[in-house]
């Protein structure tokens, strides 16, 4: 099964457009697209950059 990241949730939480997002942390809006919609993965490293933005642990950005 793969596991879907919350990153869609946590960023709508705080309210921001992935354009927002995709400028703060520097990476293309269809990337963070792709993420979302889980049609791509994410390296660890960019999932630990993305928990501490959003102030989360790795696991609780990580769900089933």
């Amino acid at each position: 099964m793969r596991k879907r990241m919350k990153l869609k949730e946590l960023r709508q939480a705080k309210g921001m457009t992935r354009v927002q997002l995709s400028k703060a942390i520097d990476v293309r809006v269809r990337t963070i697209a792709r993420w979302e919609n889980g049609e791509s993965d994410m390296f660890l490293k960019t999932a630990i950059m993305l928990s501490t933005y959003f102030n989360v642990t790795l696991d609780e950005f990580i769900s089933l």
